[in-house]
């Protein structure tokens, strides 16, 4: 029995998002964990990630405003971070550099499929 039907998520695609914002929440408390409490737009971009994979999961209606408010802090903490990081060390770094930057493309991606399928599927929210 895989996890997917343990937790009772009908739509893999809505699993998958689930998971990624589950995930992006984790990463998102580790760097503040990491880097201290200068960085408070991580707390909040780890916040609303859990509670948008909580609603997700529960299929709420509140959870697309979540996902939308989300869409506009990642893209701008993703896009700022991925422009500083190729300003001052470019693609050819260290490869601790080029797996930031890999990282930070596919958030930005998954942010954009995540916003784009969830608003599509807006009615299968309850």
């Amino acid at each position: 029995m895989g996890l997917r039907s343990k937790l009772k998520v009908e739509s893999l695609p809505f699993f998958a998002f689930l998971v990624f914002y589950i995930i992006a929440g984790i990463a998102n408390l580790y760097i503040l964990a990491v880097n201290g409490v200068a960085m408070v737009h991580t707390s909040i971009i780890a916040i609303l990630s859990l509670i948008t994979a909580f609603g997700l999961y529960r299929m709420e209606k509140w959870s697309l405003w979540l996902v939308v408010v989300l869409f506009f802090i990642g893209n701008s903490f993703g896009i700022f971070t991925l422009n500083a990081s190729i300003t001052k060390y470019g693609f050819s770094g260290s490869t601790d550099v080029l797996l930031l930057n890999l990282a930070l493309i596919g958030y930005l991606i998954m942010i954009w499929l995540a916003t784009i399928y969830i608003a599509a599927k807006r009615e299968q929210l309850k």
